[in-house]
């Protein structure tokens, strides 16, 4: 056993080494397609060699004596993940962190809960639940799903695109807000996106929780699936009830995994998980570290992660900024090639944004998006998403379609003039998206 001089120097060691270098990043990502230049780290989110290799061993721990790792190794290694999840949202309490699966999983919690209300008549028919139009699909299908059968009143906050200000989105949400609450109804809850995904833009939550408080909205529920690892986050200063992220898109975890965060409250203390399962009424964090027989390996590397990260200056938040000042100088240099515009300005970027593609492209419908991202993927090797704005009445020559860019730190330059070379052949060819069909 070494001694504590020893042990000591290893530690002073291990924290002095030099920062993670380009070939060890390289090697860290070699399990991606090498052939692919992928600018989409946003949609699935991206896991090192290291991690993998850890969660292999969480995988084999269960595998070698399940038996023992349910009743010994489980719920300590989830709790471990809580506190870290605890320390990085900065929240008051461990027991106000679940670990779920994914985002989609924390909302449908949250919304079971709302329409449990609807159903027992603390809520009545016809009280609203507010969302933005450019909510998640999943999640806007959930919202109908659990409170339009319910009888609750569905609101989506329809925001501009291509956005110049933040003052915009606030705009348009008040406006809401007073559709809301016409005719006497109630506004039970509002759901309000952090980062929102097709177009990304960076929300002013603190300022639209504050609005809905002022406005007597029942309850707050921010979806941050893109968050955690993408923008700071403090869910004391956002002041919503509820709070979730993925940590699978952003955060380095493999999927599938993410918090629930859950103001502690009287009113809120009934929630549930979905699956009903052995943990059933032991709360929701015990309810969602067992939900049956599956693979838990993905929740329980955080502990690998927040180590990967000190191997990057300024850990987390050095790859938050590099990220950010990355994607916002490949966007501008997409934007100068194609002779078009940015989808937000940088400030509401993340390390994603929207970067407006050539109207000669000719995309006039979501169909054509995708056909263009599939001819991009198959012909030229570029992964990324597109995204169709229809255009506005009276509007000449608009731009429709909307590449949206990430960056992630296995990303190089030559990623994005891959992307920018494969539209300018596009155009220079003359193809369009009409002629993709045949």
């Amino acid at each position: 056993m070494a001694s504590p001089a020893t042990a000591t120097a290893a530690a002073n060691s291990k924290s002095k080494q030099s920062p993670i270098s380009p070939s060890e990043i390289q090697s860290e990502f070699s399990h991606h397609d090498p052939t692919i230049a992928r600018v989409n780290n946003g949609s699935f989110g991206c896991c090192p060699a290291s991690i993998i290799a850890a969660q292999h061993r969480h995988q084999l721990l269960f595998l070698r004596q399940p038996d023992h790792f349910y009743y010994n190794t489980l719920k300590p290694s989830i709790l471990q993940t809580r506190l870290l999840i605890q320390s990085l949202i900065n929240a008051d309490h461990v027991d106000e962190v679940s670990i779920v699966d994914n985002a989609t999983t924390a909302a449908a919690i949250v919304l079971q809960h709302t329409a449990r209300a609807f159903f027992s008549s603390a809520f009545q028919p016809g009280d609203a639940v507010i969302l933005l139009h450019y909510a998640y699909g999943a999640v806007k299908k959930s919202v109908h799903a659990y409170i339009s059968r319910t009888g609750g009143h569905v609101i989506e906050v329809h925001l501009p695109f291509p956005i110049k200000s933040s003052s915009e989105i606030v705009s348009e949400f008040e406006k809401a807000l007073q559709l809301g609450k016409a005719n006497g109804r109630k506004i039970r809850l509002a759901i309000i996106d952090h980062i929102t995904s097709m177009p990304c833009v960076i929300i002013p939550i603190t300022e639209l929780v504050r609005m809905c408080r002022d406005e007597g909205v029942d309850r707050i529920f921010v979806d941050g699936a893109h968050a955690i690892g993408n923008v700071e986050i403090d869910v004391k200063g956002i002041g919503a009830d509820f709070y979730t992220s993925n940590m699978h898109k952003w955060l380095f975890c493999p999927p599938s995994a993410a918090f629930l965060y859950c103001k502690m409250s009287d009113e809120l203390s009934d929630l549930h998980h979905p699956v009903v399962s052995h943990e059933y009424g032991n709360g929701l964090a015990m309810e969602s570290s067992w939900t049956g027989t599956r693979d838990n390996s993905a929740q329980l590397v955080l502990p690998e992660v927040m180590e990967f990260l000190t191997r990057f200056e300024g850990g987390l938040q050095g790859i938050m900024t590099r990220n950010h000042e990355n994607v916002v100088e490949m966007a501008q240099m997409l934007v100068k090639a194609w002779g078009t515009e940015l989808g937000a300005p940088p400030e509401l970027c993340s390390s994603m944004a929207m970067v407006g593609m050539p109207a000669c492209l000719g995309i006039k419908s979501s169909s054509d998006a995708l056909r263009l991202r599939k001819h991009l993927r198959e012909c030229f090797k570029v992964e990324v998403p597109i995204y169709y704005r229809a255009p506005l009445e009276g509007e000449v020559d608009p731009v429709t379609g909307y590449a949206r860019i990430s960056h992630q730190v296995y990303n190089v330059a030559e990623d994005y003039h891959r992307l920018r070379d494969a539209v300018n052949k596009l155009v220079t060819e003359g193809l369009t998206c009409a002629l993709l069909l045949k």
